[in-house]
């Protein structure tokens, strides 16, 4: 298998796809990719026959079979090595945690815009939207329902690191960069997400990225 990802520093949706693809367990091969500069410009011209992504990061080639969604690339792992790596067991939690990550996956718009993923990048946001600091609000709302309900068995959103864990992994370090005020529960779960070893290997390679974006690293007003 191969994945392809874009800049570490920036491309939330790649964390997820390299997540999932870490939980798997399986080999593959990583291509990193500049989202932002001509040598991915070259690579989709490249691989247009295969890549059927409008240049969308991440994706999975597994012989055949070409996925460029991260929710679609952590369900078609999860066909191939068991569900039950990605998803808690217990149907009423399993069932929670899938809701979790399809809002994940589709919503929080605001947060996203104004708060842009940027690994390295420590400063306190200004001028929040009331849109932005609701999705915050929901968020947070989420992370505490598991972990009360179903957090008892580790330090995870359902005990143990799961599907939930991988596509809320960017929100943890969107919080961190601009300084988001968290309860301590949340504090905590931060802090597990932050120092699992997956995380770290993230994290160090982002800060040896030479690529900057600078839309990215405009202050927030």
């Amino acid at each position: 298998m191969k994945l392809i990802v874009g800049n570490k520093n920036y491309s939330s949706w790649s964390l997820r796809g390299w997540l999932a693809a870490k939980q798997s367990g399986l080999l593959f091969e990583e291509i990193t990719v500049n989202i932002s500069g001509e040598d991915w410009e070259d690579a989709k011209q490249r691989w247009d026959d295969v890549q059927p992504s409008s240049g969308k990061v991440p994706v999975l080639w597994d012989g055949d079979v070409v996925i460029w969604d991260s929710l679609a690339i952590l369900e078609y792992l999860g066909d191939k090595v068991g569900r039950e790596r990605f998803w808690p067991k217990d149907d009423v939690a399993r069932g929670l945690a899938r809701a979790m990550v399809a809002e994940m996956h589709s919503s929080y718009q605001p947060m996203r815009r104004e708060l842009p993923m940027n690994v390295r990048r420590r400063v306190k946001a200004a001028g929040i939207s009331d849109d932005a600091k609701s999705n915050i609000v929901r968020i947070l709302g989420l992370w505490a329902e598991a972990r009360a309900r179903f957090g008892q068995g580790g330090p995870f959103l359902f005990g143990t690191f799961c599907a939930a864990d991988i596509f809320y992994a960017p929100v943890v370090s969107r919080f961190m960069t601009y300084g988001i005020g968290v309860p301590g529960f949340a504090q905590n779960y931060m802090q597990a997400v932050w120092e699992h070893d997956w995380m770290q290997q993230w994290i160090a390679a982002s800060e040896e990225e030479d690529w900057v974006i600078e839309t990215f690293e405009v202050e927030q007003v």
